[in-house]
Order: structure tokens, then C-alpha cells, then sequence
């Protein structure tokens, strides 16, 4: 019976192993990973099958997992890789992350929240679209290039633009020579 489980765990070894990342290459159709793997075996160029949507390149010192089909250790592939010296922590149950070991982080937050956390957040896209948001807040300014177009009240802290337009069409100066002047002839509109 003893001899049965070592060959047992002998033959389940050889089916799959922990693996430390050593290096990557990212410029082939499947990633390529050096690694080391226990009993300092290691394994260059092996394929690793990301998650469709999805690409990262692990620093040297990854973690992650090695099958090998049919116990055949000459091609291996790669499943996972982590590094857990990088991963978000104090997430609550049920919320997602994607991050950067820079600390850059994109956090699925309970309570349909999404958090972003970045120094320089770009987006790149043709035509951008805010739907159902009754309310956007900035704490620093908004900069255009281009002209901003309202369907609505536009206002600041002191007063609101039509009240701005109708001071000024409604305004008058004194006259050179009494009385005052009529209206503006150019009414801002």
C-alpha cells in the first residue's frame, strides 16, 4: 500500500508543479516563460495560456502552476502566474481587481462602484458616451480644446450664463449728455 501512494504522488507530481517565474517573452501569438520548478528543474520558453481578454507580463520571482499532460514533461504549459508581492489586499467578498505592481489599480467595488486609482488616466476613443449619470464631480479643472456644448443651464459659483446674457441685453450707461443709452443693438444670445 505504501508503495502504491509514493507511486501515486510520484505520477500526480509529474502532472502538474509549482513554478517560480524566471523571465518572459511576450512577442510570440502565446506568451513564453523561463521557470523553475521544484527540485531546481527548470523550463525554458513554456506556453502560457492566458485568460481570453486578458495579458500581463509577470516579473522574475512569479509564482503560478505547470501541467504536464500525460505526465510528459518535455512540453509543459503554464496555467496561472501570481505574485503576491503585488496583489491588492482587504478586497470584500464578491469585488474584482486588475492592478499593476506600480500600485496603479482598477477595483469592481461592492455597491456598483468602480475605483480607479492612476496618476494619468487617458481614454482613447472615437466618440465617449456617459449614460444615466444625473451628476459628474471633479475636484480639479476640466480642460477643453475643443468647444463645450450644453443642453442645459451652464453656471458657476456667482451666477448662471442666462443670467449673465440677460444682465447684459437689459444693461444701459449714462449718456454723454444726460439720460442714458438705449440697450445693446447685438444681444447676446
Amino acid at each position: 500500500m505504501k508503495n502504491a501512494l509514493w507511486t501515486f504522488q510520484r505520477g500526480l507530481s509529474r502532472l502538474c508543479s509549482r513554478l517560480m517565474v524566471r523571465g518572459t517573452n511576450s512577442t510570440a501569438a502565446c506568451q513564453r516563460v523561463d521557470v523553475s520548478l521544484i527540485a531546481g528543474e527548470t523550463k525554458a520558453g513554456m506556453e502560457y495560456l492566458e485568460p481570453y481578454g486578458f495579458t500581463g507580463i509577470a516579473h522574475a520571482g512569479a509564482e503560478g502552476v505547470a501541467l504536464f499532460l500525460s505526465g510528459d514533461r518535455s512540453h509543459g504549459i503554464v496555467i496561472n502566474m501570481a505574485d503576491r508581492r503585488y496583489r491588492l489586499k482587504d478586497l470584500q467578498t464578491g469585488e474584482v481587481a486588475l492592478y499593476t505592481d506600480e500600485g496603479d489599480h482598477i477595483v469592481l467595488k461592492r455597491g456598483r462602484v468602480i475605483e480607479v486609482t492612476t496618476d494619468t488616466f487617458v481614454v482613447k476613443a472615437k466618440n465617449k458616451v456617459v449614460l444615466d449619470t444625473p451628476r459628474v464631480d471633479t475636484s480639479g479643472e476640466i480642460t477643453a480644446e475643443k468647444s463645450i456644448v450644453s443642453q442645459s443651464e451652464i453656471q458657476d459659483k456667482l451666477g448662471s450664463l442666462s443670467s449673465m446674457r440677460d444682465q447684459y441685453n437689459r444693461h444701459t450707461h449714462p449718456g454723454d449728455s444726460g439720460g442714458s443709452t438705449g440697450q445693446p443693438h447685438q444681444r447676446m444670445r
